[in-house]
């Protein structure tokens, strides 16, 4: 069944809380306590779901080798979302009445994960999302976290780096109108500029699964910007530079962490070497101190032979923090354990330290800055992360 059209979704998520409610919210299982991933595994934004899972299960494994939480397994349920908004209410709902999970861990999508929030907040079960970034999320209720570096925190910072160390200051911004999360960070990015004395001299706009930009890239070369800031995903970003260098255009392109994945290495080849540039609030980048770090990326390489990204390290620190609440909370009950949830301050994750706001929100720091150099992704730089 498909919905589409805002109103679909609406009408679609309005069904599933009603049915949902009428059910039951979802509550403890007997014999072991059960966690919902949420994330895709096919489809355009497998690269950031495919991680997360492996970073979960790696997780659940290592509670439950160390007995457990609250003297209980922990289950994870796996189903993939697509990517899809329908999917994911389907399955947000089927966890919550079908499976009784306690709490969902992810979407790292802002959109999907607000669809499912909403689900969640009604059920009055939490909702952990291991990568949403953008705006209006928490908001949503007090049964929703994230556990990653935000943009309305990281902006600022990469904008004050492009502008004042880069000396980027004429700037070209390109938004992918399909994509929410493109469509909510580039006022993010819009905003900073402004407010630091960048100049926007040109703005274009793509659509998602696009891969033809001859006339954006054209149009965006005869207004000779310093730099590119693309506010979408890393697809689109390899496709974007490689049109760059086909017409000669020699400048880099600035973005969010919806860059991170292999694939724009992959996709993007000699174009985006050097040139593509992306924040986000870890890098396994071989200077780690914290140990706890190390013996993951020990483990995880061990157990995957592969290295972990930033998914699957928030994903990881998800399952962990929420056993931590548990414990802390002597409860598996939701409307219990999402107390201590809340009260979380500077947690040794090995996705770096992270602590709750009053409002829920994750503080995350420093700010990595992720290149491409021969075909990998790499540590460019590390800046600090200035909240007002």
């Amino acid at each position: 069944m498909r919905f589409r059209g805002k109103a679909g979704w609406a009408l679609l998520v309005c069904f599933l809380m009603v049915l949902s409610v009428m059910a039951g919210c979802g509550g403890k299982s007997k014999d072991t306590i059960k966690l919902g991933f949420l994330g895709a595994t096919t489809g355009s934004v497998a690269n950031y779901g495919i991680p997360g899972q492996k970073g979960m299960k790696m997780a659940i494994e290592e509670v439950n080798k160390n007995g457990g939480v609250l003297g209980k397994q922990l289950e994870g349920i796996y189903l993939d979302n697509k990517g899809d908004s329908s999917e994911i209410a389907l399955i947000t709902d089927k966890y919550i009445n079908r499976d009784k999970v306690v709490a969902l861990v992810g979407d790292p999508c802002t959109g999907l994960t607000k669809i499912a929030a909403k689900i969640a907040q009604g059920n009055k079960v939490v909702i952990f999302s291991a990568g949403a970034t953008g705006t209006g999320v928490v908001e949503i209720g007090d049964y929703v976290f994230r556990n990653t570096l935000l943009d309305m925190f990281a902006v600022p910072s990469v904008v004050d780096w492009m502008i004042n160390t880069k000396d980027w200051k004429n700037i070209a911004v390109i938004t992918s109108l399909n994509n929410d999360y493109s469509v909510s960070l580039t006022p993010v990015f819009k905003d900073a500029i402004d407010k630091q004395g960048g100049k926007i001299v040109i703005e274009e706009s793509i659509n998602d699964e696009e891969t033809d930009f001859t006339a954006q890239i054209t149009n965006i070369k005869k207004a000779k910007p310093d730099v590119l800031v693309f506010t979408g995903y890393y697809r689109e970003a390899a496709l974007l530079m490689n049109e760059a260098k086909k017409q000669g255009l020699d400048i880099s392109l600035i973005g969010g962490d919806g860059l991170y994945g292999q694939d724009l290495a992959n996709l993007g080849g000699k174009a985006v070497e050097e040139k593509v540039i992306f924040y986000c609030g870890f890098s396994f980048s071989g200077d780690e101190s914290n140990p706890v770090t190390e013996k993951f990326l020990a483990d995880y390489k061990a157990k995957y032979n592969e290295e972990p990204d930033m998914f699957s390290a928030q994903y990881y620190d998800a399952v962990m923090i929420l056993a931590k609440a548990m414990e802390d909370a002597n409860s598996a009950d939701p409307s219990v354990f999402k107390d201590e949830l809340a009260k979380l301050k500077d947690y040794p994750g090995v996705s770096g330290n992270t602590t709750f706001r009053a409002d829920r929100e994750p503080i995350k720091s420093p700010i990595c800055l992720i290149t491409v150099k021969d075909g990998k992704l790499t540590l460019l730089d590390k800046i600090p992360l200035n909240i007002e």
